[in-house]
């Protein structure tokens, strides 16, 4: 696969004897692999910035930039990345394919901020083996197979973060309890009393008021979502602004999940809040939501690329995947269950509740 006639690749040569430069996980500099010569990023100045939703929306296209990396997709699994950029042929880090196409250059927005790689790839790979072997219903043959064929890639994913302020109106139901004795006759014609709970419901309304920081939404499907979303222990206070040595030596996801169906998807992060809200101010004992209309204000958001470990692997025809948070090693993946191993806990299970039963009979 040849790179497009319009890719720019953009190299960091070494101060020192000119060599290419990735960048260090961990530090603020790329290091040399050659001389050891450490070449520290310039730092910016420039604050990170919450931009505002609706204005942006209007000035979006004269923000946004072509794509200056050679992207590529995947035809078998239709993940997009940027490609190595002096690369003829490429696997794909997700599910292994070596179907792989040249994706044309698009406009789109550019990031603003990211947190960089703290982890390195051996710190993640120890992490990913903890946690593998924590799995402890997967079958033993994938615990070797896995630390033997799973390879890591480290990856910048996309994100949307997004601030607001909500006022919501509702209408709904406050349910209080009551307690009454009832009386009945037991099989042995024994008058017996029991306590009966009642609830007795009241029409309410009212309106609530939420404030949401940095509602984190994952941009793209090429990574599994259920894993990206699902790694929220990101130190969003440490980014830093966007500069293109951190990337040198790693691969960029882009979004598919524009600005606008992003903050869909954030507010049905929200949603739960905003209901736990209505609950608390309707009060009494239970609650039930009729309606509710939600008003979105002073919506800012801003556009970050996140790091992560990336591993991918097939056991027993399957894809099996990963992720390895690149800042707290936090892990977060498929692995297959032993079908044997599960008929043992059965099996163990009605062994115990057998001898429970027994040993009590025998009182």
């Amino acid at each position: 696969m040849s790179a497009p006639a319009n890719t720019v690749e953009k190299r960091f040569p070494c101060g020192q004897c000119g060599a290419k430069l990735a960048f260090a996980p961990g530090t603020h500099s790329l290091k040399c692999e050659y001389c050891g010569f450490v070449n520290e990023i310039p730092q910016s100045e420039e604050e990170i910035e919450e931009l505002d939703f609706h204005a942006y929306l209007e000035i979006a296209r004269q923000e946004s930039v072509p794509d200056q990396e050679q992207t590529v997709k995947c035809s078998a699994c239709a993940a997009e990345f940027t490609a190595r950029g002096d690369a003829t042929s490429d696997t794909c880090p997700f599910c292994g394919s070596h179907s792989i196409i040249t994706v044309a250059a698009e406009v789109r927005i550019r990031p603003k901020s990211l947190l960089p790689f703290k982890f390195t790839m051996q710190m993640a790979r120890e992490a990913y083996e903890k946690w593998i072997n924590s799995r402890w219903l997967a079958p033993n043959a994938l615990k070797k197979f896995a630390r033997e064929t799973g390879g890591l890639q480290g990856m910048y994913i996309p994100y949307w973060t997004y601030d607001c302020n909500t006022t919501t109106w509702y209408n709904g139901m406050r349910g209080i309890h009551r307690y009454r004795t009832e009386y009945y006759t037991d099989s042995d014609g024994n008058r017996q009393s029991r306590e009966v709970r009642e609830t007795d419901w009241y029409p309410c309304s009212g309106t609530v008021f939420d404030q949401f920081d940095d509602v984190l939404v994952n941009a793209t499907d090429a990574v599994p979502p259920q894993h990206a979303q699902a790694l929220r222990n990101w130190d969003l206070p440490d980014l830093v602004p966007y500069a293109d040595e951190y990337l040198s030596g790693f691969r960029t996801v882009r979004y598919k999940t524009g600005l606008e169906d992003g903050f869909d998807v954030a507010k049905g992060i929200m949603e739960p809040t905003i209901d736990r809200s209505i609950r608390y101010d309707i009060g009494g004992d239970e609650q039930r939501i009729l309606s509710k209309k939600t008003q979105y204000d002073a919506i800012t958001f801003k556009h970050i690329l996140l790091p992560v470990w990336l591993g991918a692997y097939r056991f027993q025809d399957k894809v099996y995947s990963f992720l390895v948070n690149a800042r707290t090693g936090e892990v977060k993946g498929d692995a297959p269950i032993s079908v044997w191993k599960v008929l043992g806990l059965v099996l163990l299970g009605l062994l115990i509740i057998g001898g429970i039963y027994y040993f009590s009979s025998k009182k």
